[in-house]
């Protein structure tokens, strides 16, 4: 999908306020309301927009302990790793999950709990137990440097 100035525009409105309302999107990117909502509209089935959600705080929701967990797999067949990525999908602790390179571990999970406990839980009796998991080094997470969801676009 090619994009223009106006679509590139919505997108970085969007990213910044999934709330703001089509007269308002339209008035900032200088447009009318109907080709401003066809846009969008394109742009959705287009599948640049992907959803819109809300973004909680953690701590404020007493999930006060963010870690980083690398995995390391016993095999490296498509179905331990299909298995895996599936058993990982289902635990909700588990924010973001990536299969990576260039390291000795296979994944990186960014999980968040409450406290070590919970997080010893999350380790022992739902990490650790799925088939295959072989290594398991945990990082733990001082303070978000940069914190963005926004996707930077070019252009």
């Amino acid at each position: 999908m090619q994009l223009d100035r106006y679509d590139r525009e919505i997108l970085r409105i969007l990213q910044q306020d999934g709330r703001i309302n089509n007269q308002d999107l339209a008035d900032r990117i200088g447009l009318s309301p109907s080709p401003c909502l066809r846009r969008v509209r394109a742009l959705e089935d287009g599948g640049l927009i992907q959803g819109y959600h809300a973004q909680l705080d953690p701590k404020a929701l007493g999930l006060s302990l963010m870690a980083l967990i690398h995995i390391s797999m016993d095999k490296h067949t498509p179905e331990r790793f299909q298995n895996f990525e599936t058993e990982i999908a289902r635990i909700p602790e588990v924010m973001e999950c990536l299969l990576i390179t260039g390291q000795t571990a296979d994944y990186q999970l960014k999980v968040v709990v409450a406290d070590m406990d919970a997080f010893q839980v999350l380790l022992l009796d739902k990490i650790t137990r799925i088939e295959g998991v072989t290594g398991v080094h945990s990082s733990f997470v001082l303070r978000r440097v940069v914190d963005k969801t926004a996707l930077p676009l070019a252009g």
